[in-house]
């Protein structure tokens, strides 16, 4: 009999879900896991044949999966979580979010408030995320240290912020940023430019023109708000997304976020030009946008992924959360059958992040040579029973309280519902610190 290969890692499970090539559910299989990649899926009985792993993990009730995707947060504003939310959006951001981010951030706040978002993803199964703040340096060193991927959105701004004088100070210090990150195997870097209504056509014009000598990817937020749309037409005679196709930003490798009140040109557009798309769905409902086009998107063979937005105004970064309610909501605005099946929503919080964040070489799926970053949910509780189709136990009954164990590059982030990448009691009482700043009447 020829002996086993080495390996770091075998984990057998109830289920797995590979996502890619085949969006299935495999019962009674295992991964084998060596140097941080996937070397095999396959029948359990097979894998323990072929392979001798230092670590053998059974998981016999519960589902494996590849960890998901927080294709779009603001990691740091966790720490103003306790901020009242009331709608509409850009009243919120005008009278209570600004306010409290111009009194508060700073490099120590952005730090402090990722490392916390972090943690929490990780313990939600959350093991690549996509952020768009000030101090992206901070968020880098943040990720770095906790080994976790993250996409960091480089910002670029006409208006002076906390970080930046202008668009200038705010390309170079991008350009600084992109030469120290750009070979780093827990960071990517992308230029993530203001909303449309606060940069000027000659900016993002020029963040183009660096985008396309660095081959960086470009996201932005863009079609959030009805009054967004409607100034965008009074203004430049265009609709934000035409906007921008006219400067030459909408093709492959740009990410377009939120994408609120589209209609069938905006739709056309995004289809011919190659572009994925992110939409948060708590956050847009929460703060009074209504449901985003997702469904529609779908449909088209968009690449869409599901983000959280910023735990100021959505409340948890949950994945799983998010995946339920762009389920539910595309169900409620569907006529005949149901418009996105647990399955087809599994990949959006999955692969479909991937893409958006230009990982999906390395992650989102579960397939020989990408990365171990994987997620084992718990289906013995009674929510889940009896042993019903996966997808739709882990869509429509499990919570993030279900995740047992994650993975990052084949690396033990949480094992047995412990947290084990953090020390949880001390970031208990980092965020207990921060409460105490940042609560109405302290002292700046």
């Amino acid at each position: 009999m020829p002996s086993r290969q080495p390996v770091d890692l075998v984990i057998e499970a109830r289920w797995v879900l590979p996502i890619a090539p085949e969006n299935s559910a495999l019962a009674g299989h295992a991964v084998a896991v060596s140097d941080g990649r996937i070397v095999a899926l396959g029948p359990a009985a097979e894998l323990r044949e072929r392979y001798a792993p230092q670590e053998h993990v059974v998981r016999d009730a519960h589902a494996l999966l590849p960890g998901f995707v927080n294709a779009h947060t603001r990691a740091a504003t966790v720490l103003l979580r306790g901020l009242p939310v009331r709608a509409p959006r850009l009243r919120w951001l005008r009278e209570t979010l600004a306010p409290a981010e111009e009194r508060w951030l700073s490099p120590d706040f952005v730090h402090d408030g990722t490392r916390l978002a972090i943690a929490e993803m990780l313990r939600a199964g959350i093991t690549a995320f996509g952020d768009a703040y000030l101090f992206p340096e901070e968020v880098a060193r943040a990720a770095a240290a906790a080994r976790v991927r993250a996409a960091v959105g480089l910002p670029v701004a006409d208006a002076t912020t906390p970080w930046a004088e202008n668009a200038t100070e705010h390309l170079a210090k991008c350009e600084a940023l992109w030469d120290e990150y750009r070979s780093h195997p827990w960071v990517s870097l992308h230029f993530a430019p203001q909303a449309p209504y606060c940069v000027e056509d000659a900016t993002l014009t020029r963040v183009r023109r660096v985008a396309d000598e660095l081959d960086a990817r470009i996201a932005m937020q863009l079609h959030e708000t009805e009054v967004e749309v409607r100034d965008s037409l009074a203004r430049y005679g265009r609709r934000p997304l035409q906007r921008l196709a006219d400067l030459g930003l909408l093709r492959p490798g740009f990410t377009a976020i939120n994408l609120n009140r589209l209609d069938e040109s905006d739709l056309e557009l995004i289809t011919r030009t190659g572009i994925a798309c992110v939409v948060c769905p708590q956050s847009d409902l929460r703060l009074g946008d209504g449901p985003s086009s997702l469904a529609q998107l779908v449909g088209r063979g968009v690449s869409v992924g599901l983000g959280t937005d910023g735990a100021a105004g959505t409340g948890a970064l949950d994945v799983l959360a998010e995946a339920r309610t762009a389920s539910l909501t595309a169900h409620a605005l569907a006529t005949g059958r149901p418009a996105l099946a647990a399955q087809e929503v599994m990949r959006l919080a999955t692969l479909g992040g991937a893409s958006a964040l230009g990982l999906s070489h390395l992650i989102g799926s579960i397939e020989p040579g990408k990365a171990a970053d994987l997620v084992c949910i718990d289906l013995s509780p009674l929510a889940c029973q009896p042993d019903a189709d996966p997808f739709d136990a882990i869509v429509f009954a499990a919570t993030r309280q279900q995740v047992s164990d994650v993975w990052v590059a084949g690396r033990a982030a949480v094992a047995e519902g412990r947290l084990i990448a953090f020390d949880e009691q001390e970031l208990l009482a980092l965020a207990r610190l921060w409460a105490r700043r940042v609560q109405p009447g302290a002292a700046a």
